[in-house]
């Protein structure tokens, strides 16, 4: 611990160091306490307990790193100290980490410290770690956190070796149909050839629980090619355990893994040996998509960081405004080679937006903190966020000039954004119906759309301007939202039916509250030409009727939490046992 008598600088750099770390590990005990107890949560089908431990262990860090810097304040004036001291207090740490098993982890908790002192106006590798202390070398620990499975014997001596080996405490619905389903399946996927040259099957030794599944997360190993080996398992109604799939192929795998979820419950004390195992698994997966899915979302945007900084080096093209209709509540701007989008709050807002600066960043909290079901896009907040002036398209400056002037900032090389939120790049929907020639993809389209909206009510949010300009498609067809400035609870909003009139202007003389919602008109703009209204009408017509809305909010206030499955129907073996 500091002390004020210490005049050494040396010395209080080391103690420093020390407290910081110290601070780490207790952010992670906690971290891990929180994890471990999903398996007990699942097998007791506690799922009010289940969301509630998203949003704890999410808060947890904060929570962390606000008493490490308030204890570092109550002996010293870090802001008083010099760079030199720093630089000192960064090398011991360096040194504290040569062997500690989440050292990556503990880099991002030193950088927080330091960007808490700094208000996030110094990024600067002296003193901070904006590059790695040291390149990973995967495989290392690997023993630490993957089991391996012998294939010799037949199919099912193997499964029931894995069954072993994962022990739940609760009894299975049906142990010898599960079985019976694994055996089938693998077979069905793999030629006999390709059977009889399987030499093991690996798989992690953290369970991945979320939601109302738990996953057992592996690949088979064959001389020329691995796949994945996806356990995928649910609770019953009867709160017996079954096996709902097994997953091998990798697209099925990139969903369960897709930056439109909630993060993972997986106990690990090796982190770096799992992303990395992950990412043989998924290789198109970035390592900070990886992260951030485990729930280490913070060492997430710092390796995002790093690899931002590594493809700027790597590229020549410029920043400029995202395509698609332009935002009434945020600007947003892309670099055409990278995958990310950067979305800013506007200075003001269009007359129709009733909405103020903190509202929208409310909205986003809450995405962030909610159980997003595999249809709400994930973001990562920064501020002072610096890019290369001399990258920026023209028209893209002029533009956040007009619109975003509070948070932009220049220096002679740089643009600094004070406050942005960073998202995964999509296809607009608009955009995608407009030069999608495939009439069948646009009538799926038009159908996930509809699934899309729905699935986001039952995990009792409202999705507010559902315009299709709102919404994003991804390589794979699926359907995500990402505007979130108008979302809210279901039961914050009162669904009610048109007027029965022949006055067109019937509505406009109608006493109309703040939330109140007409769903009637929903069909006039969530999709624009008529052809796509007829779709949207053919495939979700109950979208457009106040009874269903109000059913809906009848569900979500009885807490019932919904369990949508991320990889298709078809594959289950129990067909109709969603909720």
């Amino acid at each position: 611990m500091l002390s004020k008598t210490e005049q050494d600088p040396q010395q209080q750099a080391k103690a420093l160091s020390y407290q910081i770390l110290s601070g780490f590990d207790k952010s992670y005990r906690r971290f891990s306490r929180i994890t471990s107890g999903a398996q007990e949560r699942f097998e007791k089908c506690q799922w009010d307990a289940s969301s509630q431990g998203i949003k704890e262990r999410i808060t947890t860090y904060h929570q962390s790193l606000s008493e490490i810097v308030t204890e570092i304040y109550q002996h010293i004036n870090p802001q008083q100290l010099p760079d030199s001291f720093w630089e000192a207090t960064k090398e011991h740490y360096t040194k504290l980490l040569s062997s500690h098993p989440q050292f990556e982890l503990a880099e991002t908790f030193y950088n927080s410290v330091i960007g808490r002192i700094y208000r996030h106006g110094r990024i600067d590798d002296k003193i901070m770690f904006v590059l790695p202390s040291r390149c990973y070398l995967s495989g290392q620990d690997r023993h630490k956190v993957v089991n391996s499975f012998d294939t010799s014997g037949t199919v099912r001596a193997m499964y029931e070796s894995i069954f072993d080996t994962y022990r739940f405490r609760v009894d299975f619905d049906n142990f010898e149909l599960d079985l019976a389903n694994l055996d089938k399946a693998l077979r069905e996927r793999l030629s006999i050839e390709q059977l009889a040259s399987v030499h093991t099957v690996e798989m992690l030794k953290s369970v991945f629980y979320r939601g109302k599944a738990a996953y057992l997360v592996g690949r088979i190993c064959m001389p020329n090619e691995t796949l994945p080996f996806v356990i995928a398992l649910q609770m019953t109604e009867k709160h017996t355990l079954m096996v709902d799939a097994l997953l091998t192929e990798r697209a099925h795998m990139s969903v369960i893994f897709g930056f439109a979820r909630s993060y993972f419950m997986a106990q690990t004390q090796n982190p770096a040996e799992v992303v990395a195992f992950l990412q043989e698994l998924l290789p198109h997966k970035k390592h900070f998509e990886l992260y951030t899915s485990l729930g280490f979302y913070k060492h997430g945007k710092t390796v995002f960081y790093r690899n931002y900084l590594q493809h700027l080096d790597n590229s020549d093209d410029k920043f400029e405004l995202a395509p698609g209709i332009k935002g009434l509540v945020m600007a947003v701007f892309h670099l055409p080679s990278y995958g990310v989008v950067f979305k800013l709050i506007r200075d003001e807002f269009a007359e129709s937006k009733k909405i103020t600066r903190e509202h929208v960043k409310d909205c986003y909290r809450l995405v962030k903190m909610t159980d997003r079901v595999g249809r709400m896009a994930d973001t990562h907040e920064y501020v002072n966020f610096a890019f290369p002036r001399a990258r920026f398209d023209k028209a893209l400056l002029d533009h956040l000039l007009a619109t975003c002037a509070s948070s932009v900032k220049f220096t002679e090389t740089e643009v600094i954004i004070t406050h942005m939120y960073i998202e995964r790049k999509m296809t607009p929907l608009n955009l995608y119906l407009q030069q999608e020639q495939d009439e069948e993809k646009v009538k799926d389209a038009i159908k996930d759309l509809g699934l899309c909206i729905k699935q986001i009510a039952y995990a009792n949010i409202f999705p507010g301007d559902m315009l299709h300009k709102n919404f994003g498609i991804t390589k794979t067809g699926r359907v995500i939202f990402y505007d979130y400035d108008e979302i809210c609870y279901m039961h914050e909003r009162n669904f009610r039916e048109l007027p029965k009139s022949n006055d067109p202007y019937a509505l406009d003389t109608l006493s109309v509250a703040p939330n109140d919602v007409f769903p009637e008109q929903f069909e006039h703009f969530i999709v624009g030409k008529k052809h796509l209204k007829d779709l949207l009408k053919e495939y979700h017509g109950d979208l457009m009727s106040p009874q269903y809305w109000k059913e809906v909010q009848t569900i979500a206030a009885e807490g019932v939490i919904q369990n949508f499955t991320p990889y298709p129907a078809h594959i289950r073996f129990r067909q109709g046992t969603d909720d």
